[in-house]
């Protein structure tokens, strides 16, 4: 009871402190994401380490999906983009950024708080500064593509310089020619216009926002392929990567015993019995090179697994 009382007076504080600042606070952004039990960013993201994001991006979007909406998150997943780079994947922390329709009183509060932080430029160019090596710049423009511009190729160049990533715009970009000569820059956008950004504010960085059908914390861990976006809560990352690796080499067997003839479809698709899962550890053992995850991991996670 005494640390639901402090999530609840945490989460409390949040809301008052939003208005007089530009982003959430470490202890805000901790208070929001108390299941994360690793390291952290400075900033209190959590830090979802890089090998595990980088087996990640080996995970196809639909295993990703499913093992998310078998732990009860069903809006974690946007679709319908604009790539700039469709043969691209990426994945990342997410530094969540929220822009709202312009309304002066509350611009000029955040622009005035943001002078008194020392922060430069426009407000767009605001969340850039705050960018780590992993970040993807994820970005709520309520889908705004004329006069919704976000980005061009001088912000797109300071984007990629500091995190080596890409963005997720739900909204637009323009100069895409200069964008797409960045090399190793993508981006997922609703897409693009000539025009510069124009009556709209920064609603808060590092804040809960909403990603077309999905809901975004900061620091949750982004897969971005192709088909769309799946946001993982970070938790869940290292759980939604081992069950995708394990259904992959399960397969992997699968189809190899039913080339051979060894079983029948109907014995590979249900549970398996004792002959078939003596069959694949054998085989596993027989396959080291087939691995993406240390056998340690394996061991343990087939311990938990019900096959």
């Amino acid at each position: 009871m005494p640390r639901l009382l402090l999530i609840f007076f945490l989460f409390i504080s949040v809301i008052h402190a939003h208005a007089q600042q530009v982003t959430y606070s470490k202890e805000q952004i901790i208070a929001i994401t108390p299941e994360w039990k690793g390291d952290r960013l400075p900033d209190g993201r959590p830090h979802v380490p890089d090998a595990l994001l980088k087996r990640l991006s080996n995970i196809s979007l639909e295993e990703a999906w499913g093992i998310l909406r078998g732990k009860g998150y069903n809006n974690q997943f946007e679709g319908d983009w604009m790539l700039l780079r469709p043969e691209q994947t990426i994945t990342g922390r997410a530094l969540t950024v929220q822009y709202l329709p312009k309304r002066p009183d509350y611009d000029n509060l955040i622009r005035e708080k943001g002078k008194s932080e020392k922060r430069i430029g426009n407000f767009n160019s605001w969340p850039i500064d705050m960018l780590k090596p992993g970040d993807i710049y994820v970005a709520d423009s309520y889908g705004k593509i004329v006069d919704g511009t976000l980005i061009g190729d001088n912000l797109g160049n300071s984007i990629y310089s500091k995190s080596k990533n890409g963005v997720i715009f739900y909204g637009s970009v323009r100069d895409i020619e200069g964008l797409e000569k960045i090399e190793g820059f993508t981006a997922w956008m609703k897409g693009y216009d000539p025009s510069y950004i124009q009556e709209m504010m920064l609603g808060g960085i590092n804040i809960p926002i909403r990603i077309g059908r999905a809901t975004v914390l900061p620091g949750d861990a982004v897969l971005a392929k192709k088909g769309g976006v799946v946001f993982i809560p970070a938790p869940l990352v290292e759980e939604v990567v081992l069950n995708a690796e394990f259904i992959a080499l399960r397969d992997q067997f699968g189809h190899q015993r039913l080339r051979e003839g060894k079983y029948t479809p109907g014995e590979i698709d249900q549970q398996w019995t004792d002959v078939i899962k003596n069959d694949f550890l054998k085989w596993l053992n027989q396959n080291p090179d087939k691995l993406p995850m240390s056998r340690q991991e394996l061991d343990e996670f087939m311990k938990k697994r019900t096959w």
